[in-house]
């Protein structure tokens, strides 16, 4: 870790924040849930509004805490994948109460649901 973002911090839920807050982060991480490993492309074309720059940055971010590993393939084109570690499969576990109250919230109201591409 690059000790960028440490502390202090009020309580748990102030840590973690700092590890998820933020829109695209958590749909990252359930992309890489979802699929397992994923090329940059890949990630980009399954989470549709997302920007280059912005995916870079929050993928970095991701990778500095340990969540996301990401694997440099030595071939022309470069291949680059993203993978959750263990660290960020426990995350995502710890999130998943989390998206089920947000589904029910998504009935609860009414809301439409956004389909992403399938790659």
């Amino acid at each position: 870790m690059s000790g960028k973002r440490s502390g202090p911090y009020f309580c748990g839920i102030d840590a973690a924040m700092d590890v998820v807050g933020g829109k695209w982060k958590a749909l990252i991480l359930w992309e890489l849930e979802e699929h397992g490993v994923r090329r940059f492309g890949e990630l980009r074309r399954g989470l549709p509004g997302v920007s280059e720059k912005m995916l870079i940055q929050q993928l970095r971010e991701l990778e500095e805490d340990g969540i996301v590993s990401r694997e440099i393939y030595r071939e022309v084109p470069p291949k680059v994948e993203y993978r959750l570690t263990e660290l960020g499969s426990a995350l995502n576990r710890a999130l998943a109460p989390l998206g089920a109250w947000g589904r029910e919230r998504i009935d609860r109201i009414g809301a439409d649901r956004v389909h992403p591409l399938t790659v």
